[in-house]
């Protein structure tokens, strides 16, 4: 008989890693253990870390020691992309009790529960009843459908740390996604390494799943996660036809606008078939807000392909774009290339770009002002001001009325201003 444990989680880096994190606290509750917000009142602390960048292998590192320093009791289990691609060294962090890799991720709860047996527990740091999570958890939950990448962009290190394409079945999906709205969840996003090749191992697809969360689901507000540009087809946009549970926002990753760049990266789609895949999406979806991702100073970029990225990303009128500077990862192809920029350079291209992509957020902003939306409230801040989403996943503030007022909730607004942190808006009721 194992007594009930308190355990904390906590996670770095993709959406992935966070939809794991909802697993693994359904998974602890179900074996009778609380999830606390705080890893002072832990007996466990469970960190999936992230190795995206060498930045992010170093960050997992430090949150790491962090958790040990703020709990030197508690015992600390280390897992993710960096505890899977850098074993031996993450096992040598001070503090880490347990590697659990990712191929075994699947498995955590019950790894995790089975390497309890065996450690002396220490006591604990709070008394049952202590903060629980359930209250921190937010109005919009994180669903996993698939793990792993078949393709081999030669800058990506996660195909490595994250192994081959595994889909979940629709019918475990949709089980998760019912028992997020019964929990209160008023939104889900799908996630996963390779989102647009979900259910190959399945004989199925993307647009077959969302068929089938539209039938067999009520949640309000379906999201789909960040989705490589490749495999999109007019059956996958013709939903947004006939459902306006799909929310219209799409973040394509891009990583580059220039042609010649594309090809050195691996990359499955050229500025082209970029174009008229967004054409597509705006065609089909009504005030579509298009993200995506950029990595400034890859090997061998000329000024001149950078500036074939700003002129790309102005013309395609992205919303907000996540911003990487090139960072070589060993095992990768493109650590191999010649051409490898200074830091200096990519810093100044980086700066330039954050520049550019802000001008290109504004716009979208100013286009939504004087509009009607719907509005998934999330949490007031210190100064009792509430933050949410609209559906094409803009930010806006408001102050709550003196009804009552929860976290989940959807209300119509009108959008009054736009300012650089996001929307002003009005409650029409």
């Amino acid at each position: 008989y194992l007594a009930a444990m308190q355990v904390y989680l906590d996670s770095l880096g993709c959406r992935l890693n966070e939809a794991e994190l909802a697993t693994w606290r359904a998974g602890f509750r179900v074996e009778g253990h609380r999830v606390v917000a705080k890893v002072e009142h832990a007996d466990v602390a469970i960190f999936n870390s992230c190795a995206v960048t060498l930045d992010a292998a170093r960050t997992s590192r430090k949150s790491t020691r962090r958790l040990h320093r703020l709990n030197p009791q508690a015992k600390i289990v280390l897992t993710g992309c960096y505890a899977s691609l850098e074993g031996e060294e993450a096992a040598g962090i001070d503090g880490v009790d347990l590697i659990i890799d990712n191929a075994q991720k699947d498995q955590l709860v019950e790894r995790v529960l089975d390497a309890v047996q065996a450690w002396e527990m220490p006591q604990r740091a709070t008394l049952p009843g202590g903060d629980d999570l359930e209250e921190q958890d937010k109005s919009r939950a994180f669903v996993k459908v698939q793990d792993g990448c078949r393709h081999k962009c030669t800058y990506c290190i996660v195909t490595v740390a994250r192994g081959a394409e595994r889909s979940r079945t629709i019918q475990e999906i949709v089980s998760e996604v019912n028992r997020h709205h019964a929990a209160g969840h008023g939104e889900i996003v799908l996630t996963g390494v390779h989102l647009g090749g979900y259910g190959n191992d399945l004989g199925t697809d993307l647009t077959g799943l969302l068929q089938a969360l539209l039938k067999d689901t009520t949640i309000p507000r379906i999201r789909i996660g960040s989705l490589e540009p490749w495999r999109l087809d007019e059956a996958f946009f013709a939903l947004w036809q006939t459902s306006d549970r799909l929310m219209p926002h799409l973040h394509l990753p891009l990583q580059s606008g220039s042609d010649s760049v594309l090809r050195r990266m691996g990359r499955r789609c050229t500025r082209d078939s970029y174009r008229k895949l967004v054409r597509a999406a705006r065609e089909a979806i009504p005030r579509l807000h298009l993200s995506t991702d950029l990595i400034v100073g890859f090997p061998g970029e000329t000024e001149a392909e950078f500036e074939e990225t700003l002129a790309f990303g102005a013309e395609m009128g992205f919303g907000q774009v996540h911003i990487f500077s090139y960072s070589p990862r060993t095992g990768t192809v493109a650590a191999g290339l010649t051409g490898q920029l200074e830091r200096k350079v990519k810093r100044e291209r980086s700066q330039r770009l954050h520049e550019a992509a802000q001008l290109w957020k504004g716009r979208v902003l100013d286009a939504a002002v004087g509009r009607e939306a719907r509005v998934l409230w999330e949490r007031p801040g210190e100064d009792g001001i509430w933050q949410g989403y609209t559906e094409g996943y803009l930010r806006v503030f408001a102050s709550a009325p003196t009804e009552p007022w929860r976290r989940g909730m959807v209300r119509p607004v009108t959008v009054l201003d736009a300012a650089e942190k996001g929307l002003q808006v009005r409650l029409l009721c």
